[in-house]
């Protein structure tokens, strides 16, 4: 969610039971402006918090120009100093699959691949690698696999050029309550996989310049099988809640240009979601 208006935008996401103590929300006001001047991003996100054993992940993104640009994520302790993460690479993400468990909140702490996945350690081991994965990199891939599953955003918020960059779109007035509704109202906001997949009836209806992602309403389970929808604050706001990736929230409020999504949870993927249905 936008650094600027954190303080409004956690209010309304609280419902869940997710928040930061005031001390936590007042280091972010302070460090959150600075990390925008130092590392020149566009835009600062505050995407949220991993909770481990011993110690909380505060997450923040940096953005350029290109919002469909790989974003700048960095990591900190307290919310004052903050480290740059590396880009996750596809090993890490297949790494990271094969551990479970909480993470420990210590960015140096290994596990160890040959009691995890002994196939995997073998592979490292070959090409002159430790077969262990450190906790940063597991954090890396963590956040990448969140923003790809249920990082969210709703339809028209972004235009696509013709040359292929993706900007805000500046007429995005909000969806209507009726409209906001809908899973079909909402995008992943990632590389688009389904509308390769449709069928040319199927995309004559597409505006090409805002229905360039993935519609939520195709999720696997299909439907509100992986998505709570609920009306917050009076009816006045739009949550929608991920059961794939517990503590993932999004909000929106109708009729305006306020959304955004945060997360607070334990980094752990609800593997027992199809047995909840």
């Amino acid at each position: 969610m936008e650094a600027l208006s954190l303080p409004a935008a956690l209010s309304l996401v609280a419902g869940g039971g997710a928040g930061l103590s005031p001390e936590l929300r007042a280091a972010l006001g302070a460090s959150l402006p600075l990390l925008q001047r130092d590392y020149r991003f566009e835009r600062v996100w505050f995407w949220g918090c991993i909770q481990g054993v011993r110690g909380a992940y505060y997450i923040a993104q940096g953005l350029g120009p290109d919002r469909a640009a790989p974003r700048s994520r960095l990591y900190s302790m307290n919310c004052l100093d903050w480290s740059l993460l590396t880009p996750a690479t596809e090993e890490m993400l297949a790494l990271a699959e094969e551990v479970k468990g909480r993470f420990q909140g210590d960015p140096s702490f290994e596990y160890s691949l040959a009691e995890i996945n002994p196939e995997a350690a073998a592979r490292l081991v070959q090409s002159g690698k430790e077969p262990v994965m450190k906790e940063e990199a597991r954090l890396i891939a963590t956040i990448e696999q969140i923003d790809r599953a249920v990082g969210i955003v709703p339809r028209g918020a972004f235009v696509k050029t013709p040359l292929g960059s993706v900007h805000e779109n500046r007429h995005f007035e909000g969806l209507s309550l009726v409209e906001a509704k809908k899973l079909s109202s909402y995008f992943h906001f990632t590389e688009p996989t389904n509308l390769k997949n449709k069928t040319l009836l199927e995309k004559a209806d597409l505006d090409p310049s805002t229905d360039f992602l993935n519609s939520l309403e195709h999720d696997i389970p299909q439907g509100k099988g992986s998505w709570s929808i609920q009306l917050e604050k009076g009816g006045s706001v739009v949550v929608l809640r991920s059961l794939l990736w517990l503590g993932l929230t999004f909000y929106h409020v109708p009729m305006t240009k306020q959304f955004g999504y945060v997360y607070f949870g334990t980094g752990e993927k609800n593997l027992d979601l199809p047995f909840m249905l």
